[in-house]
């Protein structure tokens, strides 16, 4: 199938980089944090084949697509507008939308908010989650010693500092800690010497990146992360972290929304080591989501896999795919 193309879209009033690969009937693939269209690498030649036209955009503040310098540029409907706007570059009437981590939380909205233009929608790690009664800050964990990540990103600056020292070695442990291999490892780690884990918590001294060296985990080569190391080496971390600085923004202007339901058919990918499954709330948001989900076609949960679901596991993701999106009427 050769290789994905890449070029530049205006889209919502700013300039995305897009790879795409195939012809047919459009597949979106949103990318998350910290990650680029480069995270969907065995998912774009693989929906190719299939016959889709699969196109994958560096989101907002990534890659080589605009990075506004406000942090309000980066809200849900930011996103959802940018989503918009590259069925409209492409003269789509519409799209599968597929997202994973951020970009789950980007493609559940979406798809809830722009049914007649995204007719179904798969979904990796994040489950849906609907609107709190408070704020999504004021009730995340945090002690004396420690703070839950999403804090610790808040303080403009600060994580940007720590990631920006040198973005090769900030990737490689992200990648390697948040995946099945590493979960697996810290677990191992945190029995020998009889503690618990404080899943997504931040040292306050310390900071969040480990003082050691980690391995690459199996599925990612160390020209993978020459890709991701070069990519952020130009453009930073800001805008990525800005999608954590408007939580609490995004679950004002959600007021709107709510009771909104996803109502178009939908597919849940998950990995059993996924940290985001052993979040707080995770597993009421797992077992309730047919609620809010009401053409949720099935939850399906791969073991050992931690949170890179597409890359590490791409064959049976891309099975997943290929099989959901041709039970989708046409």
């Amino acid at each position: 199938m050769g290789e994905p193309t890449q070029r530049t879209i205006k889209a919502n009033g700013i300039s995305l980089n897009v790879a795409e690969q195939g012809e047919g009937p459009m597949v979106l693939l949103c990318h998350g944090f910290p990650e680029g269209w480069y995270s969907w690498r065995h998912q774009l030649e693989a929906l190719a084949a299939a016959g889709y036209h699969a196109v994958a955009p560096d989101m907002r503040g990534y890659g080589k697509s605009d990075r506004p310098e406000a942090i309000d540029q980066y809200t849900i409907l930011h996103m959802v507008g940018d989503l918009v706007g590259v069925l409209d570059a492409f003269g789509a009437k519409d799209a599968v939308i597929v997202g994973h981590d951020w970009g789950a939380t980007i493609a559940w909205h979406t798809a809830r908010l722009r049914p007649d233009r995204f007719r179904a929608a798969a979904i990796l790690s994040v489950p849906y989650r609907p609107r709190s009664e408070v704020r999504p800050t004021s009730v995340m964990p945090q002690t004396a010693d420690a703070q839950f990540y999403q804090l610790y990103f808040q303080e403009p600056g600060v994580a940007e500092a720590e990631f920006e020292r040198d973005p090769r070695a900030t990737l490689g442990a992200m990648l390697y800690g948040g995946s099945g291999e590493g979960a697996a490892a810290i677990r191992a780690n945190a029995e020998r010497a009889s503690r618990t884990v404080g899943v997504g918590m931040v040292s306050r001294k310390d900071g969040m990146l480990p003082k050691i060296q980690l391995p690459l985990p199996s599925w990612l080569s160390a020209t993978d992360l020459d890709y991701y190391a070069a990519e952020f080496a130009r453009s930073g971390f800001r805008g990525p972290l800005n999608y954590y600085r408007n939580i609490d923004r995004n679950w004002e202007l959600m007021g709107a929304f709510e009771g909104v339901k996803v109502v178009v058919p939908s597919l849940y990918i998950a990995g059993d080591h996924d940290m985001v499954i052993a979040f707080p709330g995770a597993a009421e948001h797992l077992a309730n989501m047919k609620r809010w989900v009401p053409q949720l076609r099935e939850i399906r949960m791969l073991p050992g896999c931690g949170h890179w679901t597409q890359q590490e596991r791409p064959a049976e993701v891309n099975a997943a795919l290929v099989e959901f999106l041709r039970s989708l009427p046409t």
